[in-house]
């Protein structure tokens, strides 16, 4: 190995620029053989690094090379070969390489990655061959057709893309959520026009930050942590008028399935004065007023 050092010289940097480290720092890593002068040793001087001394991963460059991060055609052809079956839709997918070297900067095994427009699902089907969590949002059709489809062809140890250079067996999987009605307006007061298992689920989660999941339309909701939970709304007892369920009314709670125990029951409004609610172990809560946004 050709020895670089030490060069017993003086650097003196050109004008206008700074020492990013001490002068006596820099002659102490030079007396070290740790600064590289170049090839005919008349180069600016750089610091020489131990792999030890550099964080793991990949250290981010200005310019990617298609041999390093793939290029269109070869993403499209990645792409052609997932969906066979389709029509080409996108026209500028990203390889899957080019993915990998940005999940190996910007974050580790675990970590959580959100795409935003998910597009072809690219990034979550390499998300998920590098070991990383993921959330996908596509507002598009093709999130049915394509994206949820190909994380499936990627649990199924598809040998696209990446697949071969990372040994992937395949495994694991992932949930595919579609999204609900919206529970709050453009002015954030509550949707008049929301059905009661949306509302249902919505409340639940509030209370619990647990999903209702699907359960038969009925006042009670469910029990968590010995309370009960109640929904009041768009008549679940059979019509709109007080004795009818959306208002808390003596006949009203005679209906409600039975809870020995603390109760918490949302409604337009209650009848019920401050003693009895008490009594009955009632927390009552007003619809609209005290829905909450998440």
């Amino acid at each position: 190995m050709e020895n670089t050092g030490p060069t017993n010289k003086t650097f003196s940097p050109p004008a206008g620029t700074y020492w990013r480290i001490s002068q006596e720092s820099f002659n102490a890593l030079d007396k070290d053989h740790r600064i590289w002068w170049g090839k005919n040793k008349e180069s600016i001087p750089r610091v020489k690094k131990f792999l030890s001394e550099v964080k793991q991963g990949v250290v981010p460059a200005t310019l990617w090379l298609y041999q390093d991060v793939g290029s269109n055609a070869e993403s499209k052809a990645e792409i052609r070969e997932l969906f066979k079956e389709h029509d080409e839709i996108f026209t500028t997918p990203k390889p899957e390489k080019l993915i990998e070297r940005v999940l190996q900067i910007a974050s580790n095994e675990n970590d959580l990655v959100l795409d935003s427009f998910l597009g072809s699902g690219t990034t979550a089907a390499v998300a998920h061959k590098m070991n990383r969590r993921f959330i996908g949002i596509e507002l598009g059709d093709h999130a049915i057709t394509h994206c949820q489809p190909r994380l499936q062809k990627v649990v199924d140890a598809e040998q696209g893309g990446i697949s071969k250079s990372l040994n992937w067996q395949g495994g694991g999987g992932f949930r595919f959520c579609k999204l609900g009605p919206t529970v709050f307006d453009e002015y954030g007061l509550l949707n008049h026009e929301i059905k009661f298992s949306t509302l249902a689920a919505h409340i639940w989660y509030i209370e619990t930050r647990l999903p209702l999941g699907k359960k038969k339309r009925l006042p009670l909701m469910g029990t968590h942590n010995g309370t009960a939970y109640y929904l009041l709304y768009n008549g679940i007892l059979g019509d709109k008028r007080p004795d009818g369920g959306n208002v808390l009314t003596g006949k009203v709670l005679g209906l409600l399935p039975d809870f020995d125990g603390p109760k918490v029951i949302y409604g337009e409004t209650t009848r019920l004065g401050e003693a009895r609610l008490q009594k009955e172990k009632i927390t009552f809560k007003q619809i609209p007023y005290d829905v909450k946004a998440l």
